[in-house]
């Protein structure tokens, strides 16, 4: 039975109100009250953060428990559990004394253990003649039965947060994928709209994301993003119904020629120097990179008749300058001063990039009448960006060439799964 008395600390450890009143709370304890000690303690485990105890100190408590002779916390069992710091240190995986006594310290402080000291310090227990408990000396886990409801509940709500942070990152890596794809979608199928904006604005939103978010961030976050995704399927929806009612049977033709489910790793072969290589994919770097782009260019300049007709039909989108250098920042450096402004200046360094690879003259002029002289400098700013995967910088832009003409060969996916390669922020939620 635990005493109703007030137990002061032995020495020199000074006496507190917290003391007293975990004293005060520890008299309260309902008659045939008790509790599976094991499973308040897995509660205490889940409460923690709430309690403001360490995960040693639970160590602590655990091998406190372990002393506890029955499996039942209850008064009519006593309460108090009486081992030495050696036989505690044994049980806590060798922990330090020191290390004990202040693990000890805190767990009283947090209202979960009282101290019931003996006259000289000592931990120890006295019985009666037929070997019955009569007082001890030690650590008493009254308190640990006094607030059983109050620690459970804790624990429940520690449990409902983190319940609730997992959905909510669920929620908002579905979104984040929703949005992503969509954008893609958009870029790839031409859809109207200032693309490179929503998606400058979608990474904004990422980026503000700490790694480490909070509840209430991710909410936040999530609010954000659910918006975005609504206004762009918003505005795809009304664009379907646009071409639904027109009934234009060339458009519809070539949104499904465009359409190009593969990924970047689909469009990037190992390719082998061929043996049907002309003498021009041998002998780079006679054409200097001012005559090859104004040769480039008037490759690329509009014809007539038939030629123009067949030319229009393998023509590729060209895609935002902004999104082609942020999928593609290498490049930048071998620009005009090396600063890429333009699309001239792009064109003006991927004919430098096309030397520097081993592209012949003749294959990148192939690749600008195929796809056009923007699109071509795109292709070779993707091809630099994966240029220690590919194994012949010539014989795949020939391959893509080919592949454009037949109208098999998007720039789309490339260019963004490079952009989400190249992203600032990579790795958050989701």
């Amino acid at each position: 039975m635990e005493s109703g008395s007030v137990t002061t600390p032995f020495g020199r450890r000074s006496m507190t109100l917290g003391m007293l009143a975990s004293q005060a709370a520890a008299r309260k304890i309902e008659p045939g009250q008790s509790i599976d000690k094991w499973k308040l303690y897995r509660a205490l485990c889940e409460a923690r953060p709430l309690l403001g105890i360490t995960d040693r100190a639970l160590a602590i408590l655990s091998a406190l428990l372990s002393f506890y002779p029955k499996g039942e916390l209850s008064e009519d069992n006593g309460l108090v559990v009486f081992p030495s710091n050696a036989q505690l240190s044994l049980r806590a995986h060798g922990m330090a004394e020191q290390t004990i006594r202040r693990h000890l310290a805190t767990l009283i402080e947090a209202g979960l253990l009282i101290r019931k000291d003996s006259p000289n310090g000592k931990r120890y227990a006295r019985k009666e003649q037929g070997g019955e408990l009569r007082e001890a000396f030690g650590f008493s886990l009254a308190p640990l039965l006094v607030r059983a409801e109050e620690i459970e509940r804790l624990a429940a709500e520690v449990v409902a947060e983190r319940l609730h942070l997992q959905r909510l990152r669920e929620r908002l890596t579905l979104c984040r994928r929703d949005v992503a794809k969509l954008i893609e979608m958009a870029l790839e199928e031409g859809a109207a709209g200032d693309w490179s904006a929503i998606h400058l604005h979608f990474r904004n939103v990422v980026e503000q994301l700490p790694r480490s978010p909070s509840a209430e961030q991710i909410a936040a976050t999530l609010d954000e993003m659910e918006m975005l995704r609504e206004e762009i399927v918003n505005q795809l929806e009304m664009q379907v119904k646009t071409h639904n009612q027109s009934g234009n049977a060339q458009q519809t033709e070539r949104h499904i020629q465009n359409s190009n489910p593969q990924s970047i790793t689909e469009l990037e072969p190992a390719f082998e120097t061929k043996q049907g290589e002309t003498a021009d994919d041998r002998s780079e770097g006679r054409v200097g990179p001012t005559e090859q782009i104004q040769k480039v260019e008037r490759k690329s300049e509009p014809v007539s008749g038939a030629n123009a007709a067949s030319s229009a039909n393998a023509a590729l989108k060209s895609f935002p300058l902004g999104l082609v250098l942020q999928a593609c920042p290498e490049i930048t450096a071998y620009g005009p001063q090396g600063a890429i402004g333009t699309w001239r200046d792009l064109m003006a360094a991927a004919v430098v990039v096309r030397s520097m690879l081993g592209v012949s003259p003749s294959a990148y002029e192939q690749a600008c009448e195929i796809m056009g002289a923007e699109n071509a400098a795109t292709v070779m700013a993707c091809v630099l960006e994966r240029a220690g995967h590919i194994t012949s910088a010539g014989g795949y832009l020939r391959d893509l060439t080919r592949r454009a003409e037949k109208g098999e060969f998007a720039i789309g996916p490339m260019l963004m799964a490079l952009a989400r390669i190249n992203s600032p922020v990579r790795g958050k939620v989701g």
